[in-house]
């Protein structure tokens, strides 16, 4: 197989990269070429949002194309337009932030969407964005050769957004930490290796249309992630499993200062942690057990010396050490006792 990699040098798009050279795959890129590629792959260089930034792509045939672009939907218009009559499928890395806010626990694939921004739009935000891609390689490909992936919550080695980093650091520090319960809390996410394998295996099976791509509800608990950090860092940690309300009170943003962890019986959670994954792990879905994903994101981590890199167009993600102090010093810091 043939791949064209658009990206291909970061988190997402490096698993897939990865994973099609373990596969044996003919991989080319196609990037700005501000890190050091991948041994085994071919490079081409251009900036897709520049004029005439897409001219190394316009010779070359592919078996398919993958594109995680996630800002002005002209840039996957521009793409897929150019490489129509030379690939055989787009497959569009989406994300579950297409659907209307906000979608009821359980929703599957035919959920009601946002209004997608046009196809040769500017950037606007990023559900409309990321609908206006999909529209714009639906435009390019049609239906039978396109393949939207909308992907949930990603954790791995070499996320740049920064939430498991963020609680391995945490957890690392040792001493008394928030833990936001309840411990049994559902979680669903996907780890970025599983999604790459998916996305290459629904390529070789010529899979369409959109997959919702995360693992199955209640594939791990807020207690087994935070745990699996304990155990793999080694720290002194004590988790302290704080009722939700107790943390909401304190003036603490779920998902954001609180990476992961959204509360529960609310919307937030339902749209985060409650997709239906059927139709995904009917085609080959498979998902690692959390305490390897959190075990190969440390040690990825520790590599590069304790500082995971960061997306310049997301915001920083943690909780104050100070605000911290303050709400375990409350009432509702309650140690956690499990063995």
């Amino acid at each position: 197989m043939r791949l064209l990699m658009l990206g291909g040098s970061e988190f997402a798009g490096r698993a897939v990269v990865e994973a099609a050279l373990g596969r044996g795959w003919e991989v080319t890129v196609f990037n700005r070429g501000r890190h050091a590629p991948l041994p085994g792959v071919r490079v081409l260089s251009g900036d897709r949002t520049a004029p005439g930034g897409p001219a190394a792509l316009a010779e070359g045939e592919w078996d398919v194309v993958v594109d995680t672009w996630s800002k002005a939907p002209r840039a996957v218009r521009d793409a897929a337009r150019l490489l129509r009559d030379r690939a055989r499928r787009y497959v569009y890395v989406s994300s579950c932030s297409v659907y209307a806010w906000a979608p009821p626990a359980g929703y599957a694939e035919d959920a009601p969407l946002v209004e997608g921004a046009e196809a040769g739009a500017g950037q606007t935000d990023y559900p409309r964005d990321k609908r206006g891609g999909e529209l714009a390689a639906l435009d390019a490909f049609g239906a039978d050769r396109s393949l939207f992936v909308r992907a949930g919550l990603i954790l791995g080695p070499y996320e740049n957004i920064g939430r498991l980093p963020w609680w391995l650091t945490r957890i690392a520090r040792g001493g008394p930490a928030l833990a936001p319960g309840p411990r049994d809390l559902p979680l669903q996410y996907v780890d970025v290796r599983d999604l790459a394998e998916w996305i290459l295996g629904a390529a070789e099976q010529e899979l369409s249309g959109p997959y919702n791509l995360i693992s199955p509800q209640g594939h791990a608990t807020m207690g087994e992630l935070l745990d699996a950090c304990v155990a793999v860092t080694g720290a002194d940690a004590e988790l302290r499993w704080t009722d939700p309300k107790a943390v909401l009170d304190a003036g603490i943003e779920p998902w954001t200062q609180l990476p992961v962890w959204v509360p529960p019986g609310t919307d937030m959670h339902d749209a985060l942690h409650g997709a239906d994954v059927s139709r995904a792990v009917a085609t080959g879905l498979r998902c690692r057990p959390v305490a390897e994903t959190v075990a190969d994101t440390w040690t990825w981590l520790r590599s590069i010396g304790g500082v995971a890199p960061q997306r310049p167009d997301r915001p920083p993600v943690g909780l104050d050490p100070e605000v911290e102090a303050k709400v375990l010093a409350g009432a509702g810091g309650v140690a956690d006792t499990t063995p």
